[in-house]
């Protein structure tokens, strides 16, 4: 399953699935994991999609952009 890291709170990784969060162990992840990422999680073998992860901020910058030109 995918999801998005939604944030980190103490030894735990928030992430985003389907609209859902769940909560993961920290050490589970990369230890380049940022908020944000897409992460790829097969039962406890979790991957950062780096280059998910950059299409996806050129989309978000894209829109915002298209959002505050004049």
């Amino acid at each position: 399953m995918r999801g998005i890291i939604d944030r980190f709170e103490g030894e735990w990784v928030v992430v985003e699935i389907d609209g859902e969060t769940k909560d993961f162990e920290k050490s589970l992840f990369p230890e380049e994991a940022v908020i944000g990422d897409i992460v790829d999680i097969n039962d406890e073998n979790i991957k950062v999609l780096k280059n998910e992860t950059e299409k996806r901020r050129k989309e978000i910058e894209k829109l915002m952009d298209d959002v505050w030109d004049d």
